[in-house]
């Protein structure tokens, strides 16, 4: 045997012990309590964050969020409503993940360095993407963050908003005054009443407030600083890969079917006669898109069915079917000038 053959014999054992290169049934610890309970359990809001965790009128969770956090259900349990959606401030997200009071947390939660390696979270693909900004009044004529000095900034305690407006603004030799509230109503309740003089947030929500919360939106102005790229996901607990998987691959497979042409109307069409191979796996005409995940075949056709694919997701809760009127931006398919793309699905 030559030392290359020798190589590979080596590699292909260890892929054999290792499982790489075999068909494995997936055995996620979180899917198996899922199951065993009937209900996914995710985060909300102890409140509206408008667009994305919001309660309407009629006292129901709706958004962005909570719209993936019922995809997920049908994944799992072939039902969007057998979830329990559990309110969460910003600060209580990532204790109530680590206790098990929710499952995972889709919550317009931005992936950084120290959650991922200090909060024992894992992250999914990124489904979003957005950077802290700042709003102001224009009778302030301030054009630039670099203009605060001497100001008061309200931020949502507990977010990476806090940090990286002040590391900005410190950076920036800017004297300010930070001050912190536990709910997203009570920051914009202290901007309106005067008590600030920036409101500090994602930059898509700001815009989303202030197409539908400021009857005076005339008179604020959102300035141009992007203090950061923020790439929002879903946040889970380490040890799980399993379960990331399934999340991940939940995403995907929106993100997926808008690419592909499939939506909620014309999936039963799509089933009957796929176009293509890949659209046969990902509705489950061809065997494989379950198994691999300790799911049904099905699971991804019956969730677009159910709740379209990411474009109808999008418009509903923040774009043209919205009261917000959200443009999608960066945030549309690599392939229209945003930056959204999946991996690929063979």
């Amino acid at each position: 045997m030559t030392m290359k053959r020798g190589w590979i014999a080596a590699a292909v054992a260890a892929a054999s012990l290792s499982g790489i290169g075999t068909s494995a049934v997936a055995e996620s610890a979180t899917l198996k309590t899922v199951e065993e309970r009937g209900t996914l359990l995710c985060s909300g809001h102890n409140g509206s964050y408008f667009g994305f965790v919001e309660v309407n009128d009629k006292n129901e969770w709706k958004g962005l969020d909570i719209d993936l956090c019922r995809a997920l259900t049908v994944a799992i349990l072939g039902d969007p409503d057998k979830n329990q959606i559990v309110p969460l401030s910003w600060a209580q997200r990532f204790p109530a993940l680590q206790s098990g009071d929710v499952d995972v947390v889709i919550k317009a939660t931005g992936w950084t360095m120290g959650r991922d390696t200090e909060l024992g979270l894992q992250f999914s693909i990124p489904y979003f993407f957005g950077g802290a900004q700042l709003m102001v009044r224009k009778e302030l004529g301030i054009s630039s963050a670099s203009e605060l000095g001497g100001g008061t900034v309200c931020v949502a305690a507990g977010t990476t908003i806090e940090r990286i407006v002040a590391d900005h603004l410190k950076a920036e030799n800017v004297e300010h005054t930070m001050v912190s509230f536990e709910k997203t109503a009570e920051v914009i309740g202290a901007y309106k009443a005067g008590r600030c003089d920036a409101y500090a947030a994602w930059g898509p929500s700001i815009a989303v407030l202030l197409a539908n919360q400021f009857e005076d939106a005339d008179s604020h102005v959102i300035l141009e600083d992007k203090l950061s790229a923020e790439p929002i996901a879903a946040a889970m607990r380490q040890g799980d890969e399993d379960w990331v998987d399934i999340v991940n691959w939940m995403l995907a497979a929106l993100i997926k079917a808008e690419e592909l042409g499939v939506t909620s109307s014309n999936v039963d069409e799509m089933t009957a006669n796929p176009p293509n191979p890949t659209v046969a796996r990902l509705l489950g005409v061809d065997a494989g898109m379950g198994e691999r995940l300790g799911l049904r075949d099905t699971w991804a056709r019956e969730m677009i069915a159910a709740m379209g694919n990411f474009a109808e997701i999008y418009d509903r809760n923040l774009g043209e079917g919205s009261p917000y009127k959200l443009e999608r931006g960066l945030n549309n398919l690599w392939s229209n000038g945003g930056v959204l793309y999946t991996p690929i699905l063979d």
